[in-house]
């Protein structure tokens, strides 16, 4: 059902906390935007830019926001899908851009280091616009993590939010290391791909090599591989679901592999529609797992 950008759905307490939003997500471009409260007012941050600056604005709009309000884009890497040169351009003169170390050199070749440039390896910390009056800046931290895809790789993130909430969001993995597990293990919110289902991978008219560079493990994971890998970090609150194959993969069949997770979504992201926003709030404290190590008052009782 194509959501209503007029009036797009919520959930309760995005006022209070950081939200998510993905705006497009697929082969034809990647941009989310999160949407962070501070005193008085709120700033956005992108990320990635793969959709063109026209369309986003059209879409920021529609969500009742102004390209103005956005404070950077941090890039998970810089294919033409998560990336278009435009943006260098179209940005807000005050905006910065955060940049993997690793991609400094493609970053450099797309005019992306003439802007503000943050560039970081292992965590960052991601400014915003200090209130009106107010000299200071306020600010979240991401943790990161490097996976394998295609030559220079793509970052992983665990942003880190004031109000207790924290988002993990990885997308175009190759695949889902231990390293990356434990970087996102527990997050309250999950954002992975799911990008193609392998049947359907392997009966498309798609050219050996570019099968072959999807499912090698430099690529993009499979429904059932985002499966595992989400099942694994365990999210608290909701799972988010990216950049879906639209030849080779299909809402259905991707909820299908994340059906034990159904609890927790999943949120499906879309190619030509935005999610409903995503409130970041921190998940209630889990129950402690308790072990039985003795029979039960049932069992006791039969015994007598």
């Amino acid at each position: 059902m194509r959501m209503d950008l007029a009036t797009p759905r919520t959930e309760a307490g995005h006022d209070r906390h950081a939200s998510l939003c993905v705006i497009g997500s697929g082969s034809r471009g990647n941009c989310s935007i999160l949407r962070v409260p501070i005193p008085g007012g709120e700033r956005l941050i992108m990320i990635d830019a793969g959709l063109s600056p026209r369309r986003s604005a059209a879409l920021l709009e529609g969500l009742g926001l102004r390209m103005d309000q956005v404070d950077g884009v941090i890039f998970t890497h810089l294919d033409c899908d998560h990336f278009q040169p435009a943006w260098v351009q179209a940005l807000p003169a005050h905006a910065r851009v955060y940049v993997h170390r690793s991609h400094r050199a493609r970053a450099e070749a797309g005019g992306l280091l003439y802007r503000r440039a943050v560039l970081f390896t292992d965590a960052v910390e991601v400014t915003l616009s200090p209130p009106e009056g107010s000299r200071d800046r306020p600010a979240f931290a991401a943790a990161c993590v490097t996976s394998a895809h295609d030559d220079l790789g793509s970052v992983a993130f665990r942003f880190s939010f004031a109000g207790g909430g924290d988002l993990g969001y990885a997308t175009d993995l190759g695949c889902a290391g231990d390293e990356l597990l434990a970087c996102l293990a527990g997050v309250s919110t999950l954002a992975i791909e799911s990008n193609y289902c392998p049947e359907l991978q392997r009966a498309s008219d798609r050219p050996a090599f570019l099968k072959r560079r999807i499912t090698g493990g430099r690529g993009h994971l499979s429904n059932h591989e985002s499966a595992e890998a989400a099942h694994r970090i365990d999210p608290a609150r909701r799972l988010v679901l990216l950049h879906l194959s639209e030849e080779c993969n299909t809402p259905e069949l991707a909820a299908a592999a994340h059906a034990r997770m159904r609890d927790r979504g999943p949120i499906i992201s879309r190619q030509d529609a935005p999610t409903p926003w995503i409130s970041l709030e921190p998940a209630a404290p889990r129950p402690p797992r308790v072990r039985q190590t003795q029979g039960s008052l049932f069992d006791a009782a039969l015994a007598r």
